[in-house]
């Protein structure tokens, strides 16, 4: 959570100095974010340049 430009734990942890973390930042819509979120992987599946071949049986 956010609070006055800081994040802040939801829960407690120790880590130590200098750790890095990843930060994933969740809109309130969870609709919105897990569409965001699957686009990368649908991209790679839709949209690549192996499946022109198949584009003829589409015109058929």
């Amino acid at each position: 959570m956010v609070r006055q430009g800081e994040i802040e734990l939801l829960e407690s942890a120790e880590l130590p100095e200098g750790v890095r973390v990843l930060v994933t930042v969740l809109p309130n819509d969870k609709a919105e974010f897990w569409l965001k979120a699957s686009q990368t992987s649908l991209d790679a599946v839709w949209d690549n340049a192996e499946d022109d071949v198949y584009a003829h049986l589409l015109q058929a």
